[in-house]
């Protein structure tokens, strides 16, 4: 079950709603990679009351960045940034998120949604039990769809990806490694930046690392007509791999699992029709980029409650307010994605100079200033920081400032409290 799906349907549950989650996966997925959690992530987390099962995985090491030789130099890294955003695992998040679901919470596993109609009073959804083979339709009074990047639900409700889907023009590759690559010392985060790919090398505590590999394409379509170890040596290559990167990409070969998968954005003008609403990345995929997709994902669900708790009976009206009260932020961080590009992926030399200049100018008043403009270091306060459902509703708290399915979508249904039984 995704983040994003499972914060949902606790948020719903404590406000009276019998939530019955949806996944195509057989069991629970808590594996994953390298995310991080911006203020506004933590800010949603402590209204969920999940912040204190969310630790922040940062070792104390510092930093570097490396080049195949096996030079290095200091790294920017994400505590650099204002707020001092954690890193974490995905599966750290899940966890979190599925610690404060409530047991009375219905999950149907290996089960897919196949046909959604509504009316002004409710929602029937067939749905598919795919280890039986067996259909049944149910009518719940609200739809959400949270189940990722190429959603089942907003296929059904508002058409064909293609309508929706943006390529930015780079490929990403993640995966467990095991141990500590060669070259490095345990605990030791490293990037390895090139114009148009990087290495970038995640170490937690109490943790193994986690890989993740981006570079630039022409031609999306044709990096899947290879095998991805295979596409990452072709990139990264002819020149030799060196030690770090060369076991990198030999892990690469031998990972039980990998993503491999394209650079995409959700665009929408409206994430919700009738009594089917989108959250997470079903709505607006800001991609790994932007870094917001978990705090997104966790905000989104937190002010759904909030907007259906404060137009009670009218679904219409909480879905529309939600959506305007939410959807500056996500503009922002969808339209600020190809510039948060930079942080993971340079396309020039120029880029790169700038980025092994930014521990050395930070020293300085003048220099840290230009750092914080060319960086957004204000946007980032601004819109990635703060605790966005209370500012939407003048009710601040302090805080410590995905229904992704692992093959392919899944649904998230929600039922009140005084619907039929499903």
């Amino acid at each position: 079950m995704g983040v994003s799906g499972i914060a949902t349907a606790a948020r719903l549950r404590k406000s009276g709603w019998r939530p019955v989650i949806v996944e195509r996966a057989p069991a629970r997925r808590s594996g994953g990679y390298f995310i991080v959690l911006f203020g506004a992530g933590r800010a949603a987390a402590a209204r969920l009351g999940m912040l204190d099962a969310v630790h922040d995985r940062v070792t104390k090491t510092p930093k570097l960045d490396i080049e195949r030789d096996g030079s290095s130099r200091p790294g920017m890294s994400f505590s650099d940034l204002p707020g001092n955003p954690w890193t974490m695992l995905r599966g750290d998040i899940e966890a979190a998120a599925y610690s404060v679901l409530p047991d009375d919470v219905e999950i149907r596993y290996s089960t897919v949604p196949t046909a959604i109609e509504q009316d002004t009073d409710g929602v029937d959804v067939t749905l598919l039990d795919t280890v039986a083979g067996t259909s049944s339709t149910e009518r719940f009074d609200v739809v959400v769809g949270a189940d990722g990047l190429r959603s089942t639900v907003r296929t059904l409700v508002f058409g064909p990806h293609e309508n929706y889907l943006r390529r930015l023009g780079y490929m990403v590759t993640a995966f467990q490694f095991h141990g500590t690559p060669a070259g490095l010392e345990p605990g030791q985060a490293v990037t390895l930046l090139e114009p148009g790919r990087s290495m970038w090398v995640f170490a937690y505590r109490d943790h193994d690392p986690t890989v993740m590999m981006t570079y630039r394409t022409d031609d999306v379509d044709a990096e899947f007509l290879r095998p991805p170890a295979e596409r990452l040596r072709s990139v990264f290559g002819p020149r030799p791999l060196g030690s770090t990167l060369g076991d990198v990409i030999d892990a690469a070969e031998s990972a039980e699992e990998i993503l491999f998968d394209s650079a995409e954005q959700v665009r929408m003008d409206k994430w919700h029709q009738g009594r089917v609403v989108l959250v997470g990345d079903a709505a607006w995929c800001v991609t790994l980029y932007a870094g917001m997709g978990v705090s997104s994902g966790l905000t989104g669900a937190e002010l759904l409650g909030t907007m259906l708790d404060r137009h009670p009976g009218d679904v219409g009206a909480a879905l529309t307010a939600w959506e305007e009260a939410l959807r500056p932020y996500i503009d922002h961080y969808l339209d600020g994605a190809l510039a948060d590009r930079k942080v993971f992926v340079v396309n020039s030399k120029l880029e790169i100079l700038f980025r092994r200049m930014v521990p050395w100018l930070r020293r300085f008043r003048l220099g840290k200033r230009l750092v914080d403009r060319l960086v957004r270091i204000d946007e980032i306060a601004k819109y990635k920081n703060p605790d966005i459902v209370g500012e939407v509703t003048g009710t601040h708290k302090t805080a410590a400032v995905q229904q992704k399915p692992a093959q392919g979508p899944a649904a998230h249904s929600h039922p009140r409290t005084n619907t039929k039984p499903s």
